[in-house]
């Protein structure tokens, strides 16, 4: 199946405490560009995240943000640092000593509220979730906004080849317009030279061979005909039509193809010295402008 590369994806999931979200979204680009956005504490996480989308995703450049919250009712650990308390009891003692000198009655009452604020007497412990449990988590919410972005592409991708098709339909109706006026043109222009050929001769005096007049007449108006460049359209359309039908990641092989297709439209037109041929052959090219523009979106 054809895929777009623009597309939009989320997940969810929970591990190791903490409540998980990827989101990825991702737009044109000629290769698999992946940046990956995440909290510092689990940079390395990035590489396991663009490995997994790349067995997936060829093309586009696609934006991966992760974000991880503790869940709810999950307590820091609070810790005393008794070393550092004694050493603070131990300066307010020899505090309290020397207040007691100059000012007799001087008492030092401790409140411990203040006492916890001072500086290293208690230390907040987050709990760290398990590395590998959450290494998991993020993977699996990954997989989620994966599935829900190849959805999403897949979907926009049916709607690019429908109208790819309609488009290809309607360029093999005009190269049999094409076709049809080329033949005219050719034995038009084929009686003109014979003519033309005929009165040359005449004028001078002179005479050839009736066959041999007629084949250089022939060879000069086959410079104006556009069998094969028709032709080798007819077989571009085939080609485009089977690369949407097998589906992958065909953007590529359709980008050239395209370019193929207008080479043959450009030879007809500077080939064919006739204006109804030339109005096909603008008509020829606004299709096949139209198809390259929806090639660009896909994978």
């Amino acid at each position: 199946m054809i895929r777009s590369m623009t597309g939009y994806g989320r997940g969810t999931a929970s591990a190791a405490g903490c409540d998980i979200t990827v989101e990825m979204r991702s737009v044109n680009h000629r290769y698999f560009d992946c940046n990956v956005r995440l909290p510092r504490v689990y940079v390395y996480m990035e590489d396991a995240i663009k490995s997994r989308l790349a067995q997936n995703v060829s093309r586009g450049k696609t934006d991966v943000f992760v974000t991880v919250e503790k869940q709810p009712g999950s307590a820091p650990e609070i810790k005393v640092n008794a070393a550092a308390a004694e050493k603070y009891m131990q300066a307010l003692d020899e505090l309290k000593r020397m207040a007691a000198k100059p000012l007799p009655g001087f008492a030092v009452n401790l409140d411990l509220v203040a006492f916890s604020r001072l500086e290293g007497v208690l230390s907040v412990e987050a709990d760290e979730p398990d590395g590998d449990e959450l290494m998991a988590g993020v993977l699996a919410a990954l997989d989620a906004a994966e599935e829900s972005f190849l959805s999403m592409s897949r979907a926009e991708g049916e709607r690019l080849t429908q109208d790819i098709l309609s488009r290809a339909d309607t360029i093999e109706r005009t190269v049999g317009r094409i076709e049809e006026r080329s033949k005219e043109c050719v034995a038009g222009y084929f009686d003109k030279l014979l003519a033309r050929l005929h009165d040359t001769l005449e004028k001078l005096g002179a005479s050839a061979d009736e066959g041999r007049i007629v084949t250089e007449a022939a060879i000069y108006a086959d410079k104006v005909a556009v069998d094969e460049e028709t032709v080798r359209l007819r077989s571009h359309i085939a080609e485009l039509r089977k690369l949407l039908t097998e589906g992958g990641a065909v953007g590529r092989k359709l980008d050239f193809l395209i370019q193929e297709f207008n080479r043959e439209a450009n030879t007809i037109g500077s080939k064919a010295n006739d204006l109804d041929i030339a109005r096909e052959v603008v008509a020829l090219k606004s299709e096949i402008e139209k198809i390259r523009e929806q090639v660009q979106n896909i994978e």
